[in-house]
């Protein structure tokens, strides 16, 4: 009998992929539960089994006045344990294999946050995806989900560890498509320099659906980050993008220089010159302007990405715009505000030196008079830089008079 019962464990942890020595414990306390439900028995107790021959003993001591057990240990199992313990300790047996393989499912799960699984999809609603992993399901959210990629059930589909939540019903396991560990892990498994930690991805951006953009870099000058990312023809990024549903990755050089690093993050536009404004974190970006849309990109959505992977807000300009801006900010403007009278909700004009707001008439009239003013300072201007001309002229006209005469003088007196 008894080594019956041992196969039986040992088959049943085989099946369970349970340790022999969990079951052991699991069937102790089972054991131990029935003892105490049975009339008579001793308060303070617990069940040994000797694992080489199967003696099952339950064992006791005896409780003082304040419940602390004192005397040697009785033997106090009953003539027919075996019996009522194989009634009573089913159902908890049973508890016990099942929290067993809860907290072995939870372990193997547990350290893998950021890693990636490959799962078969089981059901789909509007609230969650359901993949099954093999022994455990994962719980893929919509909020998880790349937008209108609905994969077909029973298809094999790759995501990305979130969170290992610990249930009463075992462990829940949160995963992701949308993370953009997704896109470094797939490149893991897709390029080895980068898992033998050659290559790093050093930072990722990502819309996903969309595009993506990631910055690599290499820690052997021999090995070029990008082509080892593409691979011949393309192979090796081409998989990822499968896996990915056609998304587009925009695969860069990272670079220590903050100014070269942007330039190649707004890649494939061409940048003239980047301005970094160290108060407001911001980075000026000049385009030619016909590379101004391709920049920006569509929706902005090449910007943005820019400055997820750069950390830097860009401010992305067209050199015309840049130079109308200069031009703006050398006119000399009137000093002041325009407001809104409370009492008779009309549009004034408030001077910066505190006098009284004027009307829009009084403004356009004052307007109107500089500039009139203005035109009577040129004209006047112009006359006196007219009689100047002509003063200049009639200089010279009698100044070559005089000559004339005196060279004439000259000559009467040679006669």
């Amino acid at each position: 009998m008894n080594a019956e019962m041992m196969e039986a464990l040992q088959a049943l942890a085989s099946e369970k992929g349970i340790s022999v020595d969990a079951l052991f414990a699991a069937l102790a306390d089972a054991l131990e539960t029935a003892y105490k439900r049975s009339p008579d028995a001793h308060q303070f107790s617990w069940v040994t089994i000797d694992p080489d021959s199967m003696d099952i003993r339950v064992m006791a001591q005896e409780l003082d006045a304040d419940g602390v057990p004192f005397g040697g240990e009785i033997d106090v199992t009953p003539d027919d344990f075996g019996r009522i313990a194989a009634q009573t300790a089913r159902q908890v047996m049973t508890q016990r294999i099942r929290e067993a393989e809860r907290e072995m499912k939870y372990e193997e799960y547990a350290g893998r946050e950021g890693d990636i699984v490959t799962g078969m999809i089981q059901q789909t609603d509007s609230r969650y995806t359901l993949l099954d992993l093999g022994r455990v399901e994962a719980l893929l959210p919509q909020a998880e989900q790349v937008p209108y990629e609905r994969p077909e059930p029973n298809s094999r589909l790759k995501a990305y560890i979130v969170e290992v939540r610990k249930t009463a019903k075992g462990p829940q396991i949160v995963v992701s498509r949308t993370h953009p560990g997704l896109v470094k892990r797939l490149f893991e498994l897709e390029v080895p320099e980068i898992a033998d930690g050659i290559v790093e991805i050093k930072a990722c951006a990502r819309e996903p659906g969309h595009r993506t953009k990631i910055a690599v870099y290499s820690n052997d000058g021999n090995v070029d980050p990008v082509g080892a990312c593409v691979g011949a023809r393309g192979a090796r990024v081409r998989m990822v993008v499968n896996e990915l549903r056609g998304e587009k990755i925009d695969i860069i050089p990272f670079s220590e220089d903050l100014r070269d690093f942007i330039m190649k993050a707004l890649s494939p536009a061409k940048v003239k010159e980047v301005r970094i404004i160290e108060e407001t974190g911001t980075a000026e970006v000049i385009v030619p302007d016909y590379q101004l849309s391709l920049a920006i990109g569509k929706e902005g959505q090449n910007a943005r990405l820019a400055a997820r992977l750069t950390g830097w807000r860009v401010d992305i300009k067209s050199e015309t715009q840049l130079a109308e801006e200069e031009a703006y900010g050398t006119v000399d403007w009137a000093d002041g505000e325009w407001i809104v009278n409370e009492e008779t909700g009309e549009q004034m004009w408030q001077p910066a030196d505190g006098s009284d707001a004027i009307s829009v008439e009084e403004w356009n009239a004052l307007t109107a008079e500089a500039e009139s003013d203005d035109e009577a300072i040129d004209g006047a201007e112009a006359a006196v830089d007219d009689a100047a001309e002509d003063a200049d002229e009639s200089g010279a006209d009698e100044a070559s008079g005089e000559t004339a005469e005196a060279s004439a003088g000259a000559d009467s007196e040679e006669e």
